[in-house]
This record gives C-alpha cells, sequence and structure tokens, in this order.
C-alpha cells in the first residue's frame, strides 16, 4: 500500500484535491469530517493520509508516508540536507508565497542586502550586539544570508505577528511570508529589492526512506496518471 499525505483541511487541501482530480485521482475523506484518513479512487493500493502541512516533511523524512502534498519551504526548512531525504517530483501550482527580507521604511539607505550588511556592522560597532531579524525560517534565512555575505546578524525566532517585531522593539529587521503587502506597509516596513529568501509553492514530494517494497506498482500507476517520473532508487 502507498500512503499518500496531504493537508488535511483549509485552502491548500481543497486545492490538493482539485489538483489530482485534474488528473483523474479522487481523493475522499473516510468517514467522519475530523477523521485523519481516506481513500484515493482512480488508482489501486493508494491511501489517503491527512496531516497538517508542516507534519508532512517530517513523515516523508521518517518514511512513514511515501508521497506527501507540503509546502517547498517547509521541506527546505524543516530537514537539512533535504534532497537525501525526500525528492520532488511535480511543483503543484498553488500556495505560491515568498519568504522575503524586510527593514524598516524609515531605513531610506536601506535597499539591498549590501546595505543591511553595511548597516549590521555599523549597528554592532555602535549598539555593542548584532541587529536582530526575526523570523520562524532559521535554515532558509541562514543559508540566504551567509550566500549573500551578510554578516553581523543574530535570528531571533518569532513564530506569529512576525510583521510587528520591529514596532515592538524586539527586532531590527524581519524575514518571513507577508499575507499581504499592506501588512508590511502597516508596520511601516519595505521589502529589500534582492530576490527572496525563497519562492514557495505546494509540491509533490517522495520519500526516499520509505518501505517501496509494496508500493512500488501504485506508484507506477499513480505515476502515469500524475505525469510524473519517478526518481531513481525509489
Amino acid at each position: 500500500m502507498l500512503k499518500l499525505g496531504v493537508p488535511s483541511k483549509g485552502r491548500l487541501m481543497e486545492q490538493s484535491g482539485a489538483w489530482f482530480a485534474e488528473h483523474g485521482v479522487v481523493l475522499r475523506r473516510s468517514g467522519a469530517s475530523r477523521e485523519y484518513a481516506g481513500a484515493v479512487e482512480g488508482v489501486a493500493g493508494v491511501a489517503l493520509v491527512l496531516l497538517s502541512a508542516a507534519e508532512i516533511p517530517r513523515e516523508l523524512a521518517a518514511g512513514r508516508i511515501h508521497l506527501g502534498v507540503t509546502g517547498s519551504d517547509l521541506v527546505r526548512e524543516t530537514l537539512s540536507d533535504w534532497p537525501a531525504q525526500v525528492a520532488e517530483l511535480a511543483p503543484m501550482g498553488f500556495g505560491h508565497a515568498d519568504l522575503v527580507v524586510a527593514v524598516p521604511r524609515a531605513w531610506v539607505d536601506v535597499e539591498t542586502l549590501d546595505d543591511l550588511d553595511a548597516v549590521a556592522a555599523a549597528f554592532r560597532a555602535r549598539h555593542g550586539f548584532r541587529l536582530r531579524i526575526a523570523t520562524k525560517y532559521h535554515r532558509l534565512v541562514r543559508e540566504y544570508l551567509r550566500a549573500h555575505g551578510v554578516a553581523d546578524y543574530q535570528l531571533v525566532d518569532s513564530q506569529g505577528a512576525t510583521e510587528g517585531t520591529v514596532k515592538n522593539l524586539s527586532a531590527e529587521a524581519i524575514a518571513d511570508i507577508p499575507s499581504t503587502g499592506a501588512t508590511l506597509e502597516a508596520n511601516h516596513l519595505k521589502m529589500l529589492r534582492d530576490p527572496p529568501v525563497h519562492r514557495s509553492q505546494a509540491t509533490l514530494f517522495a520519500a526516499r526512506r520509505a518501505d517501496w517494497s509494496a508500493a512500488r506498482a501504485p506508484m507506477a500507476a499513480l505515476a502515469a496518471r500524475l505525469g510524473v517520473a519517478i526518481p531513481e532508487g525509489l
């Protein structure tokens, strides 16, 4: 039996169902609306597992599900060396979200990462501690800033209302997926002109460490329906 994990609620669940239906595969929740299991019609030997989008990367990495739909940002943030743990099968064309770095609008001379690096160095020299960037995407942001040569900063954890951390004086800048541009505007922030940290979208992933011995036949049938290639080693 092949286990397919999809988000259990919200627009991601609805859009996942629509995407599979477009390929002739129907996802149905079993029994009561609060039950987190279901059936897959159109391909034999596939079971539906309903999880939160944030749980799916870990379930894939542990091999408890064979396939999973989740945001590409969540996979890259949650899993170290993610290509060794999961294979990206197909971007699904919905759930788009950009992870961006934003600074106070009052910083008129800060428009790029090079500017941010200069300000961070000056900030440390003046205040005796590193410039704080509030985010919940520590791995992605750290790798991005390192790749662009930004130093003299520290990441502070923020699991909600990240845009408000600058106004509340708990950070000098943020890295977040803003719900709308208006949210940044309302908090007197602006995005840097550089490309985003990551352009995320819902993506179908396969678990490299799952037990595929009884799942290869359903995987072949499902891959043919979806028009995706089966990665080597599965």
